[in-house]
C-alpha cells in the first residue's frame, strides 16, 4: 500500500536537571557546592533519502521520542547531552509545522531539517556560587523538549506517471517496463492506488484511472489527480480499440483543468497501446490525429519486445532531458 501522507508527532528530548549537592569528604564535612549541570535533551532532525519510495514506515508509528539528556552529578559531574535522531523521508516530501504554518521541502540528501529542538539542561548549584552567595543549594529543572504536530506529504512519488481512462492498459505496461507487480484483471478501478516500479534508476507510478467528474469526487475522487500532481512527465495510454479515443483523451485532459490547470502544463506523451489488434492504417490514422494536436506520440503492444524496448530507450531518454 503507497502511503503519502501522514500526521506525525515529534518530541524533542528534555534537559537533565542540574544537581544541587555540597562537598562530602573525608576531609570537608559540608564544603562548598558541587553539582553539575544537566545534558541537553536530543534534537529531532529530517533528512531526505534516496532509499524510501514512501511514507510506510509512519503508518502505524505515529509519534517520535527523543532522548532526554542525563541529569548532572555531584563532584561537578555534567550531565550527558542525548543523541540527535535523524528521521528519513523520501525526497520531494513536505514538512507542515501545523501550528505555525510554515512548510518546508525536502529536496536533496545532505541537508537537515531542523523540526524539534531538545530542552536545554538545567544549571548544577555550582552555576550559582558567588561572593554573596557561598553556599547555593539550588539548581536548575531541565527545560523541557520542543513538541511538534508534523504533516508529511509525498509530493514526487515518481518521474514518469502512466495515465488514462480505466482499463487502458496502464498496470500491464508498467509489469512489463519495470519489476513492478501491479493488480491486473478486465474490469474498472483495478488499481486502486498508484504502483511503482523502476526503469533502471527512474521509478514509474501507474495512476489510478480517471473517470469523468474525478475532479469532483466521483469515482475514487480527486486523489488520482493529487497523485498526478507528483510526476515530472505524462504518459498517456490510450487503447487503439477503443471507440472515440479523442473523446477519451479530452475527458481526462477536462479534469486536469476542472481540479488544477498547471496539470495542463505538463510534458505530456500519448501511447497508442494495444497496436497487435488493429491494422497499420488504423494506427497511422491516429498517430497523425494527436501528432497534429503538438504531441508527441508512441505506440507498443505488450506482445511485441521491440516496440516495448523502442519505448524504454525514448521513456530513458526523455527523463535524462527533462
Amino acid at each position: 500500500m503507497l502511503v503519502d501522507t501522514v500526521t506525525l508527532l515529534v518530541k524533542a528530548g528534555n534537559g537533565g536537571n542540574g544537581s544541587s549537592s555540597l562537598l562530602h569528604n573525608g576531609l570537608t564535612f559540608k564544603g562548598g557546592p558541587d553539582g553539575g549541570n544537566g545534558g541537553n535533551g536530543g534534537n529531532i532532525y529530517i533528512q531526505g533519502s534516496t532509499n524510501i519510495n514512501d511514507l510506510r514506515e509512519f503508518r502505524f508509528k505515529k509519534k517520535i521520542n527523543a532522548q532526554d539528556g542525563i541529569s548532572g552529578g555531584k563532584q561537578k559531574l555534567f550531565g550527558k547531552n542525548a543523541s540527535h535522531m535523524t528521521i528519513l523521508v523520501p525526497l520531494g516530501t513536505s514538512v507542515t509545522d501545523t501550528k505555525l504554518e510554515r512548510t518546508y521541502e525536502i529536496t536533496d540528501t545532505r541537508r537537515l531539517l531542523l523540526v524539534a529542538k531538545g530542552g536545554k539542561g538545567g544549571r548544577g548549584n555550582t552555576a550559582f556560587k558567588s561572593a554573596t552567595n557561598q553556599p547555593p543549594e539550588y539548581a536548575e529543572y531541565g527545560k523541557p523538549g520542543e513538541e511538534k504536530k508534523l504533516l508529511l506529504e509525498l509530493r514526487l512519488i515518481a518521474e514518469i506517471g502512466l495515465i488514462g481512462l480505466p482499463n487502458a492498459g496502464k498496470s500491464s505496461l508498467l509489469s512489463v517496463l519495470t519489476n513492478a507487480n501491479p493488480k491486473i484483471a478486465n474490469y474498472p478501478f483495478t488499481t486502486l492506488e498508484p504502483n511503482i516500479g523502476m526503469l533502471g534508476k527512474h521509478p514509474i507510478a501507474d495512476i489510478p484511472g480517471l473517470i469523468e467528474g474525478a475532479a469532483k469526487g466521483r469515482g475514487l475522487g480527486a486523489q488520482f489527480l493529487k497523485h498526478i500532481e507528483k510526476t515530472k512527465i505524462l504518459i498517456h495510454c490510450i487503447e487503439l480499440t477503443e471507440n472515440d479515443m479523442e473523446k477519451r483523451y479530452e475527458t481526462v485532459r477536462r479534469e486536469f483543468k476542472q481540479f488544477n490547470e498547471s496539470l495542463l502544463e505538463k510534458p505530456e506523451i500519448i501511447l497508442l497501446t494495444k497496436i497487435d489488434l488493429v491494422d497499420e492504417k488504423t494506427i497511422k490514422k491516429y498517430k497523425n490525429i494527436f501528432e497534429k494536436r503538438g504531441k508527441q506520440t508512441l505506440t507498443c503492444s505488450l506482445y511485441d519486445q521491440k516496440s516495448i524496448e523502442s519505448l524504454k530507450k525514448t521513456l530513458e531518454t526523455l527523463i535524462e532531458n527533462s
